[in-house]
């Protein structure tokens, strides 16, 4: 199953600067990155349609290879490999840029909530600067509350990830690179979705400095996705 789709930069005026133009040209891009949420919400439209189960107990694997600009085409492609699927996106040239695995499982052992604390989220010009002292491992983040856009779904729902990192820490130009998303139910239209998370890891390689988080979604204390969220949060300036 294939769905074609022009990419569209949604985050231009974010206040992650990577979506811009000219400040992503000076990190080596040629133009503001298409947000990885976004593409990954096109990529799960053929998914969803070849496996519709997926959305209430399917579980995903995503990787960030190389970024979508504003006005590209998106070839998203779903295919059956093995137990799971193999969900691609690609650029005109059939390269894929982004490559998810998929499934749908089965019964799941119930969640620990308790793991997942109630910690209140700095003010926004009290959040303290992204580092290896604030994002340290263990270190629990500010719980959030917010009802995505119900147009989008369940890629909205993997964008309050990138939320609760944002509203946590100030950041330099940042990049989503990889999710481990697992169900455990959908999100009724309208819902308010609480946030829970804290730092699993922080490290650098090659130059880069990463950031993973272990996040809960939920709704009504009704666990809705758990998350590993992987960022680069800072990189080095190439100009």
């Amino acid at each position: 199953m294939v769905y074609r789709v022009r990419a569209h930069n949604t985050a231009t005026g974010s206040e992650n600067q990577i979506h811009d133009d000219s400040v992503a040209g000076r990190y080596g891009f040629r133009g503001g990155l298409v947000p990885g949420v976004v593409v990954y919400g096109y990529m799960i439209v053929p998914l969803i349609g070849l496996a519709p189960a997926w959305v209430e107990r399917g579980s995903v694997q995503v990787r960030f290879h190389q970024p979508f600009y504003e006005g590209e085409e998106a070839v998203c492609k779903v295919e059956v490999s093995g137990d799971g699927y193999q969900v691609t996106a690609s650029g005109a040239d059939g390269v894929p840029r982004v490559i998810a695995r998929a499934r749908v499982d089965g019964p799941r052992p119930a969640l620990e909530l308790e793991r997942y604390p109630e910690r209140p989220l700095p003010s926004p010009d009290h959040r303290p600067a992204a580092s290896s002292e604030s994002l340290a491992a263990g270190t629990v983040l500010g719980s959030i509350r917010e009802a995505p856009d119900p147009d989008g779904a369940q890629g909205n729902l993997l964008g309050l990830a990138n939320h609760i990192l944002m509203r946590n820490v100030r950041l330099d130009p940042w990049i989503h690179v990889a999710s481990e998303v697992v169900h455990y139910g959908a999100a009724h239209p309208g819902a308010e979705i609480t946030v829970h998370g804290r730092v699993a890891e922080c490290f650098e390689r090659k130059g880069r400095d990463f950031v993973v988080l272990d996040v809960l979604l939920s709704a009504a204390d009704r666990p809705l996705q758990k998350v590993r969220h992987t960022a680069i949060w800072r990189m080095q300036l190439l100009r």
